[in-house]
């Protein structure tokens, strides 16, 4: 569901009307640095259309992120000290952790010992279970 703008942050961040420390700009998204950043040098990437759900941008827009994610990421690795591996974190709702109603991607840097990360949370779980859900989930 695409909302309108109004007090949107990020989009006044692509107008210009917030500041932000911009990294990449194209018709299509916006690359600039987290205000809370996990790591030096999280950053994140938005459509420059205002949307608020991944699911509902355009395949375009999907991979023009995806396309800037991948060329930030090889940047932080060859260029951040200790980063040495990269997360690519996408909230979708509410309910999944996204705080600002406006589809992005985050591009966190890596580095040994920095003590975030899923795998805690994470609980084991059985063939049966797992193919059960795979069943629907397929013929997308």
């Amino acid at each position: 569901m695409t909302e309108l703008p109004g007090s949107c942050i990020f989009c006044e961040i692509i107008d210009g009307t917030e500041q932000s420390s911009e990294i990449y700009r194209d018709e299509d998204c916006v690359a600039f640095m987290d205000l809370h950043p996990i790591n030096a040098g999280h950053a994140l990437i938005c459509p420059t259309r205002h949307i608020t759900s991944f699911t509902d941008l355009e395949p375009e827009e999907s991979v023009a992120i995806l396309g800037v994610a991948q060329r930030l990421a090889r940047a932080q690795k060859l260029r951040l000290p200790n980063c040495s591996g990269v997360n690519l974190i996408l909230s979708d709702g509410v309910v999944a952790g996204q705080e600002v109603p406006h589809a992005h991607l985050h591009v966190v840097p890596r580095e040994k010992g920095d003590g975030f990360g899923w795998r805690r949370f994470g609980r084991p779980s059985n063939r049966r279970d797992l193919d059960s859900t795979a069943a629907q989930l397929r013929d997308l």
